[in-house]
């Protein structure tokens, strides 16, 4: 009998140790590099990313922010067949990981300079790569740009066509070039539990947007939708952070395909 309890201890706490390692989201990031991003916004955006992954708010999400750990990848994104890998999935399960995915956002060299924005092909880009990601519990897409889909299909029919089910997608608007991308990201990109834009008033305020959305998708927080068990001072830590900081930051929960 006792040989029996132990045994059962045993195994209840390797199902502990597994449950605790489970990976709780796979998050591929996507950046647009077409002819509208020049050479100064480009460097702008992958140094944005790089220290918007390295912020401490963003490190401790990653690291504290559920129960199992994070999987990241990015890619850049824009003609019809012009993606780059920039990061392939990288278990993030301490801070050594984490230097290391900032370091190889941080480095490298442009590739791709003179091509349309085709985000329908970017999304289907993405659709290949959560193929073969870890089996996590939830998976979103972080699409970043500063235009709208000018070549080739667009998002939904990516979404009719692409094994994209159950897969959130938020968006990250680089205002300045287009005055449509706004409405086009909220109209026809975001999609999925929780989906929402944020919003950066140009390439120089990208990273402290790239910051706010990364905490928001790795805490999996929807504005306004707190629990009441949430501690007053966290709550309003979160709500006065990630929202009055930025009153253009919307959530749309439930938005779901087209």
């Amino acid at each position: 009998m006792v040989r029996l309890a132990a045994l059962a201890g045993l195994v209840w706490a390797c199902a502990a140790v597994s449950a605790g390692a489970a990976c709780r989201l796979a998050l591929v990031l996507a950046l647009d590099v077409s002819s509208s991003v020049d050479e100064m916004e480009y460097r702008l955006q992958r140094a944005g990313l790089a220290a918007a992954l390295n912020a401490p708010d963003v490190r401790h999400a990653v690291l504290q922010g559920g129960q199992g750990h994070v999987a990241l990848a990015a890619y850049e994104w824009s003609g019809r067949y012009r993606q780059r890998v920039l990061l392939d999935w990288r278990a993030l399960h301490g801070p050594h990981d984490i230097d290391l995915a900032v370091a190889a956002l941080a480095r490298g060299e442009r590739e791709e300079r003179m091509h349309p924005t085709a985000m329908g092909y970017g999304l289907g880009y993405a659709a290949t790569l959560l193929e073969r990601a870890p089996d996590c519990a939830r998976r979103v897409i972080d699409v970043s740009g500063d235009g709208v889909n000018n070549d080739g299909f667009g998002p939904r029919l990516a979404y009719k066509h692409f094994p994209l089910g159950g897969v959130t997608v938020n968006g990250l608007v680089i205002l300045g070039h287009d005055p449509e991308v706004e409405a086009f990201y909220r109209r026809e990109v975001i999609r999925g539990r929780n989906a929402f834009v944020e919003v950066a008033r140009g390439f120089q305020d990208f990273e402290t947007a790239m910051t706010r959305k990364l905490y928001r998708e790795l805490s999996d927080i929807m504005l306004g939708a707190l629990p009441d068990t949430t501690p007053p001072g966290q709550r309003y830590a979160l709500v006065s952070r990630y929202s009055e900081s930025d009153p253009s930051s919307s959530v749309r929960p439930g938005a779901g395909p087209r």
